[in-house]
């Protein structure tokens, strides 16, 4: 342990688990995508607040994404007369601890390292076809067959990211390759905009588990970045966005597939009344206007995040949730009034209106497939703003 730095290794916990209390103090959104188990929830700026829920006999270790910011808090809270500490590497120091472990374990054990890969992979593709086919394959196969998303010569980009969504993704397609109802072809495709080398590791060595063969290119988007202070991380979506099509493009395919799934379906719709004053939805399918004869696609439309998450955590499966190498320092990874907090806002809302119905959810989404024109003071087609008044007297 470093006495300078107040960091304890995840290891060193481990030993004396009894003895300490990890403090998980992400926010709200990104510990949706895990937790160090026995971990409790602090988000940072609620830490100075309920400092002394912290005091007790164990010696709380705080951790946020890379180690950072939970170094900041535990500072604070020594000084409240808390001996707290921080967890060195953060939440993506464990996973890559776990990962390490994962592989020295199955060194150990009767089976190869290859044999104990395949026969998770199996057990994890027995629980697609079986546990989760409803919840998941079901949903996925009816979504590409309501919006015509795949077609017969198709050859598909199923872009990776590394987290929970974009790996099931890649498993659905491959299961409905197996049914191979009419020819198409996929490639699994990793766009590494400068990850740190943890980040890069945890990405294949999930793919490896997975049984996800995938094409790994690099950009500097990161770098690229780096130094806007205002929206990068808008501006960094739309640059790997154009690089995606681009190198997808180049491989020969005429789709690109996304891994966002309904919740961010209904989430958007809310946001663009709420903060855009406008009507609109996350398409399930659009014509690229930068790459000519390209589309995107998103095949998981129909699938609840929640479904996603019990997949994962049945199978104990552990995924990154952003590996951007700046997310410890980035203020738009964090909930300030920027783009996270917002979606929580509404993830927030949308849960408290379930409360009174519960058909909530599937009214939002709804909503968009139902406008009637008659009763919509104006919309706007082409770039072209119409008003009701136009036909008010005919």
């Amino acid at each position: 342990m470093s006495e300078e730095t107040l960091e304890i290794s995840y290891d060193q916990v481990e030993k004396e688990r009894e003895k300490y209390l990890l403090v998980d103090t992400r926010d709200k959104v990104t510990i949706e995508y895990g937790m160090i188990p026995g971990a409790i929830s602090v988000p940072e700026p609620d830490l100075k607040e309920r400092a002394e829920e912290l005091k007790g006999e164990k010696i709380p270790v705080l951790y946020c994404t890379r180690g950072l910011f939970s170094q900041e808090g535990a500072q604070m809270l020594r000084e409240k007369g808390i001996p707290a500490l921080s967890l060195k590497g953060g939440y993506t120091g464990w996973l890559f601890e776990q990962m390490q472990k994962d592989m020295s374990n199955k060194e150990d054990s009767d089976l190869s390292e290859e044999e104990a890969l395949e026969q998770r992979r199996k057990d994890i593709e027995l629980s697609i076809r079986k546990k989760f086919h409803k919840q998941l394959f079901s949903r996925f196969a009816r979504g590409i067959n309501d919006y015509e998303l795949v077609k017969p010569g198709d050859k598909i980009a199923v872009c990776i990211s590394g987290g929970k969504d974009s790996m099931l993704m890649a498993k659905l397609f491959q299961e409905l390759k197996r049914h191979n109802k009419f020819p198409f072809e996929l490639v699994f495709l990793v766009m590494d905009p400068g990850y740190n080398e943890a980040n890069r590791a945890i990405i294949e060595h999930n793919a490896k588990l997975l049984g996800i063969p995938i094409t790994v290119f690099e950009t500097e988007i990161f770098d690229a970045v780096y130094n806007i202070e205002k929206s990068p991380c808008y501006l960094c979506a739309r640059m790997r966005r154009g690089y995606l099509y681009s190198k997808a493009k180049e491989l020969g395919c005429n789709k690109i597939a996304l891994g966002h799934h309904y919740d961010d379906v209904i989430e958007t719709i809310l946001m663009g009344m709420l903060y855009g004053a406008q009507v609109q939805t996350m398409m399930p399918k659009l014509h690229s206007t930068n790459f000519e004869g390209m589309q995107l696609i998103r095949p998981m439309y129909l699938i609840r995040e929640a479904d996603i998450k019990h997949w994962r955590d049945y199978n104990d499966l552990h995924f990154i949730q952003c590996a951007c190498k700046f997310t410890d320092t980035c203020t738009t990874c964090r909930t300030d009034g920027t783009s996270v907090s917002k979606r929580m806002e509404i993830k927030n809302l949308i849960a408290e209106l379930k409360k009174v119905n519960p058909h909530v959810e599937s009214n939002i989404f709804r909503s968009v497939e139902n406008v009637n024109l008659h009763t919509v003071i104006a919309y706007k087609k082409d770039g072209v703003k119409h008003s009701f008044l136009e036909g008010y007297d005919d």
